[in-house]
């Protein structure tokens, strides 16, 4: 009798949350909103860094792309590593190296060493960002705390790219474009310090996991190759070969790593945590949603900045109702709604919204007001992303083991950095045939007729966003279980349900 009454005892100390959550999940927010903000801050920075360090129009993509190429082809490894060396440690570190490579960017007087400063912030943000995640899953694992927590950490990841244009456009205006690098400096000293002081190390149980290198190294390249292979497109066109070339290669080396999944003792990503299709379906949405997402910050901006006239600072502002918007959605839908409903409910909704604002936005013209018109389109997506986000992202790591929730939290930022690469590359090649064809079919080219060419151009672009939005709405209402349906538990505790997640040990 003794001896269960400890055992009882030690599993409600383990069950028990600790008082220092709320901090944890503070911490991890503030990590997050870092990594998913550096993704758009640079954007409004860049007409004025290419002035100060002198390089070309066709050379500045790249202060993008290597962040994103970086960032998207180790997110799995990233995520793997925090299982196998521990989150904590994972998490500080990724911390410590993102600050020293901002501070490398901040500081660089060429235009190499800041291209090279962006790919070191991707690889030591694949780092932080599936880490931030699976803490998160591990940390709140009472369903009415985890929804909160999950609220708020979705409606970081939703708007984190929205507060990205708003905080570049200030620091650009106000300050100097090097502080859009150099803010991650403070930031991060604040995670570190939250990190050493609220987040609690977990002591193994049971063999040290091993490092699945061949699964490594084939997704790694797929998702390199397919990250590129988008970013070129976007500059060099889809009938460049390099462009298909890169794609088909990241298609072969896919279909490498499965077969090798499938058949290796120690997977990198076990294949039954992404075929569950709860999971399926929440992969699938973050990643339109991101397409989506990317699709209008830029659009949006290229509208107000060049057809308006918008400085960067009243760009930045323009995007607050949607970030206010999508905190509203985020925490309305994880604490009433989705408990409620079930996600095969509220993201089909959002996606829905997401249909809506793209429509909106396509009546957009040269003689658009900003409350009349604008406004409520952003205020749309914002419901959107504020229904779709949190509720994908908590039921794509429900319920699976805490030694796998690094790499199924590093398969949700998986999804929304690839989405936001295939919809920024795919939209704006649309876009720029649009325009191509516009001003072919409407010459002789003039200043109204390019003028008038732009607003076409997004307009399709919305269009498109609006198509991905109507897809993910049928594909989420098919794929999503029905509310206490269960989840498939691969490598969970068997006997869980979607209502009942594991308790992290």
């Amino acid at each position: 009798m003794p001896q269960t009454s400890s055992s009882t005892s030690a599993v409600h100390a383990a069950a028990a949350p600790s008082s220092r959550r709320w901090w944890t999940l503070a911490t991890v927010g503030l990590a997050q909103l870092m990594v998913v903000l550096d993704a758009t801050v640079v954007n409004i920075a860049l007409p004025a860094a290419q002035a100060d360090l002198g390089f070309s129009n066709g050379d500045r993509q790249w202060v993008v792309t290597a962040y994103a190429l970086a960032f998207g082809s180790l997110l799995l490894l990233g995520g793997r590593l925090s299982d196998l060396i521990g989150r904590k440690r994972t998490f500080i570190i990724g911390l410590i190296g993102f600050a020293i490579a901002s501070a490398l960017g901040g500081a660089a007087p060429t235009f190499g060493i800041l291209v090279a400063a962006r790919a070191l912030q991707g690889v030591f943000a694949a780092m932080l960002a599936p880490t931030a995640l699976a803490m998160l899953t591990t940390t709140f694992t009472i369903p009415r705390e985890r929804a909160r927590a999950f609220g708020v950490f979705g409606a970081i990841a939703g708007a984190g790219g929205a507060i990205g244009l708003l905080l570049g456009g200030f620091l650009t205006e106000y300050f100097d474009w090097r502080w859009n690098l150099y803010i991650n400096v403070f930031i991060a000293l604040v995670a570190i310090i939250g990190a050493i002081l609220f987040v609690g190390h977990v002591t193994r149980t049971g063999p040290r996991p091993t490092l699945d290198i061949p699964g490594t190294l084939a997704v790694s390249g797929a998702l390199f190759l397919l990250v590129y292979g988008f970013s070129n497109a976007e500059t060099d066109g889809w009938d460049s070969p390099l462009s298909w070339g890169m794609l088909a290669g990241s298609g072969v080396l896919l279909v490498v790593f499965v077969l090798w999944q499938r058949r290796t003792r120690h997977p990198l990503l076990p294949l039954p945590i992404v075929l569950d299709r709860n999971r399926g379906a929440s992969y699938i949405s973050v990643l339109i949603a991101g397409a989506g997402m990317f699709g209008v910050f830029l659009f949006v901006t290229y509208y107000l900045q060049v057809s308006l006239g918008y400085s960067a600072m009243q760009t930045g502002l323009s995007f607050l109702p949607m970030i206010v918007m999508l905190v509203l959605a985020a925490q309305l839908s994880t604490n009433i709604f989705l408990p409620r409903f079930g996600p095969k409910i509220i993201v089909p909704i959002g996606m829905m919204f997401g249909v809506i604002a793209m429509i909106l936005l396509t009546r957009l013209g040269h003689d658009s007001g900003y409350v009349s018109d604008i406004l409520p389109a952003l205020m749309v997506m914002g419901l959107a992303m504020g229904s779709i986000m949190p509720g994908a992202m908590q039921t794509a790591t429900l319920g699976v083991d805490p030694q796998f929730a690094g790499v199924a939290s590093a398969m949700v930022n998986t999804s929304q950095q690839v989405g936001g690469s295939i919809g920024t590359a795919l939209l704006n090649t649309l876009a720029a045939t649009a325009l191509t064809a516009y001003v072919t079919a409407n010459g002789p080219e003039s200043a109204e007729v390019l003028a008038e060419a732009a607003i076409h151009s997004y307009t399709v672009a919305y269009w498109w966003g609006a198509g991905f939005f109507a897809a993910g709405l049928v594909i989420a209402a098919l794929l999503y279980r029905r509310r206490g349906d269960g989840i498939s538990l691969a490598h969970g505790r068997p006997g869980a349900t979607a209502s009942e997640p594991v308790i992290a040990h």
